[in-house]
């Protein structure tokens, strides 16, 4: 099972920032009306709300490059807690930023996965 979704959370990683990067208009297609983002500690609700936030941040280009990712088993089933860490680095900007983020995804009836819940942070110091 933890081999599972080890590769359920870095596929779902990949997918994840190469939306953000290249077709952020799409991303509210991984979220449900139940679905919570905090966002830099700004909390949000339902996918249009979280879509809405992530198109209207204050940068168009942008590139991740992820650090790590660790994922485990929740206790939903078939649910799959993902923690990220990694880099952004924003257009015209001459150092990337340090972030965090925690996912809970949780399976569909299509058999696919939708992100109940996405903690994001930026690290300082």
């Amino acid at each position: 099972m933890e081999e599972q979704s080890e590769m359920v959370g870095r596929a779902f990683v990949d997918h994840y920032y190469n939306l953000f990067d290249n077709d952020r208009s799409s991303i509210g297609t991984l979220y449900q009306p139940s679905s919570m983002l905090s966002f830099e500690g700004q909390k949000l609700q339902g996918s249009e709300d979280i879509s809405a936030k992530l198109n209207a941040l204050p940068f168009g280009q942008c590139r991740h490059a992820i650090s790590t990712i660790d994922s485990q088993p929740s206790s939903f089933s078939g649910g799959i807690i993902v923690f990220v860490s990694g880099s952004i680095q924003l257009l015209g900007e001459d150092y990337p930023l340090r972030f965090s983020q925690m996912f809970h995804l949780i399976p569909t009836m299509e058999g696919s996965f939708f992100v109940q819940n996405d903690i994001f942070r930026l690290n300082y110091g």
